[in-house]
């Protein structure tokens, strides 16, 4: 590792034993994680001794599934997930790429972050395939947007019934419920409010929590803006770490130019 990431390493050892850390996530999805980024993070993670969770492209995005499942993660979510016909492609999906034996070891989300996601989640709960299941995460930045809300909206009174309503359904279900999009300190009081052991974990871009013992933490802010400084270092690190490819690109297009670019000229190429 170089002394970034072992910076990132000692933060997440911080941030699990001092603020209730349980995972970290990384997104084929929005955030367009590349593979060799996503191995670099798991030797981190492992060595914090916590778990990857991978955010795949779609219902179906097998690549990315057999792409996790190369990385070796402890679990998926899939994302925008509307009705019961695409949980259960999602579901298919899964059951295509990992056998039985490490689905056991895994658990399996889903995203639900529109209001038409919401307004079908009884149907979904309904399904079989729901079963296969451990959660649901609800995506608050996108579930504002598909409402005609802005992102200051996140912890608004009409989200918050959202939620809570998402929560009790859940937890008669017997399922996880996940929180994401926005997250910081002044959510707090927002996920405090839900009924008693309904959130499992909330997450930020990069950093899941156990909730319930975050939200009883005098210092959860805390935990919360280290974990946005590991988000900072992590974006850094793929910064230097593809700077150090493109000035060496730049490099060799320098000499090239420089040794052949009248001989390709004359010979009728083009640079």
């Amino acid at each position: 590792m170089n002394n970034l990431e072992k910076q990132m390493l000692e933060t997440l050892k911080d941030l699990k034993e001092n603020h209730h850390v349980i995972g970290i996530k990384a997104e084929f999805e929005a955030e367009g994680t590349r593979l060799e980024e996503a191995l670099r993070l798991k030797e981190v993670v492992t060595k914090a001794d916590l778990d990857l969770f991978i955010k795949v492209g779609g219902c179906e995005a097998i690549k990315d599934m057999m792409d996790a499942r190369v990385i070796g993660v402890k679990g998926i979510v899939g994302p925008m997930i509307e009705t019961p016909y695409a949980m259960g492609k999602y579901v298919k999906a899964v059951h295509f790429v990992f056998p039985e034996e490490e689905r056991e070891e895994m658990e399996f989300f889903i995203n639900v972050e529109t209001k038409t996601g919401a307004d079908n989640l009884d149907a979904m709960i309904q399904s079989p395939q729901f079963a296969d299941l451990a959660g649901v995460v609800l995506g608050r930045v996108d579930m504002t947007g598909s409402m005609g809300l802005s992102r200051e909206d996140i912890n608004s009174d009409t989200i918050f019934a959202m939620a809570e309503e998402m929560s009790k359904k859940l937890q008669k279900a017997g399922k996880k419920m996940v929180i994401g999009g926005g997250v910081s300190a002044d959510s707090l009081p927002f996920f405090a409010k839900l009924p008693a052991g309904a959130l499992t974990k909330f997450e930020t871009r990069k950093v899941i929590f156990d909730a319930q013992a975050a939200i009883k933490d005098p210092h959860a802010d805390k935990g919360i803006l280290k974990a946005v400084g590991f988000e900072l270092m992590w974006l850094k690190n793929k910064r230097d770490f593809y700077g150090m490819i493109f000035r060496e690109d730049a490099a060799r297009i320098t000499m090239l130019e420089n040794r052949y670019k009248k001989l390709i000229e004359e010979a009728g190429g083009h640079l």
